[in-house]
């Protein structure tokens, strides 16, 4: 297969994903990276995946803050998946220095596809351009909605991932000529690491599993499989039908953080002797969020309906995500093997 694609960001959890099943298809892969000392980091994770050959993976050095090598990153492409995006684990009172580089960022990446003849985009956004206004609980969350930016409690990230997407979508009416875009919204990311790098969304089951979270608060999550997520990418990028289209990556239902606690203890039996399964009342978060920034932000997360329709995703490219429980249980076995649970 002769098809070339650029994978941004290539160390990232997703990413690393979207150049395994790429490469494993025979497509020609370029990754960009903000330091290319980190090659051998992306080769490691690949071999870890299963890879032997490398001669169809290329690298080059681009910063979505920067307009240099965007130009040398897209070309030749056919296809691009715009993974990448800056992820702040601390809390930052200028909502700024997320929303700045990540619209900035993605209009980058769709100006140099635009000129380069690129025939689409797939860009990676989320659930929280979704589904964050949703307010009928009666009814499922479907990609024909999007998230108020200037809903109460939004956080900085997800504000940022909404203004992207849209800065994304109203380039293409605009300006963007032939080039075809697509986007997947994941819900919450779980499943196998390729890397001992702990990725951001596994911090929450690391601090059920070490014991150290002694007290689980009643967050919501719909869950998918990042294999999925990947695999829902690729469809994205090569189905006709999904010119144009918004897609949500979920399994299906919603999992609470006690009931992941209960599904691991139950995995691990005596192995989680550490794993507490008490509920941490909603009226101390929401009484320690006066205080801390980071209950603040769990706080909204609460209340918040994510009940959500994977349908689209199946029926227009035939896509299959494993269960909320394969994907839990594929990030324990990452998480012991990789060391980070003993």
């Amino acid at each position: 297969m002769n098809e070339k694609v650029l994978v941004t960001g290539g160390t990232g959890f997703v990413a690393g994903h979207c150049i395994l099943q790429l490469m494993q298809k025979d497509y020609r892969v370029m990754t960009s990276l903000r330091d290319l000392s980190r090659r051998e980091e992306v080769i490691n994770m690949l071999k870890f995946g299963g890879l032997t050959s490398f001669t169809n993976l290329d690298f080059v050095k681009a910063d979505l803050s920067k307009d240099e090598n965007w130009d040398a990153a897209v070309k030749d492409c056919d296809f691009v998946l715009h993974v990448a995006s800056p992820i702040h684990l601390a809390v930052s009172k200028d909502e700024n220095s997320y929303i700045k580089p990540a619209v900035e960022g993605t209009l980058r990446v769709l100006r140099a596809a635009r000129d380069a003849g690129v025939k689409r985009v797939v860009l990676t956004s989320n659930f929280g351009a979704v589904g964050y206004s949703h307010k009928d609980k009666s009814t499922l969350i479907t990609e024909a909605e999007w998230t108020n930016p200037e809903e109460k409690g939004l956080s900085a990230y997800n504000k940022s991932k909404t203004l992207a997407e849209r800065a994304a979508w109203d380039f293409i009416q605009r300006e963007g000529g032939p080039l075809e875009l697509s986007t997947v919204n994941p819900m919450a990311i779980f499943g196998p690491a390729l890397s001992p790098v702990l990725s951001s969304g596994f911090d929450l089951i690391k601090g059920i599993l070490d014991g150290s979270t002694k007290a689980i608060p009643n967050m919501i999550l719909g869950i998918v499989d990042v294999r999925d997520v990947a695999d829902l990418h690729i469809r994205a990028m090569i189905a006709p039908a999904a010119k144009g289209e918004r897609f949500l990556a979920l399994a299906g239902g919603v999992l609470s953080l006690p009931e992941i606690a209960v599904l691991l203890k139950n995995q691990l039996g005596d192995r989680g002797k550490k794993i507490s399964t008490l509920r941490l009342p909603d009226w101390v978060v929401d009484v320690a969020a006066l205080f801390s920034p980071q209950a603040r932000a769990l706080a909204p997360q609460l209340s918040m309906y994510k009940n959500a329709s994977n349908e689209k995703a199946r029926s227009l490219l035939g896509w299959t995500p494993r269960t909320n429980e394969e994907a839990i249980f594929a990030t324990l076995d990452s998480m012991i093997e990789f060391g980070w649970i003993k």
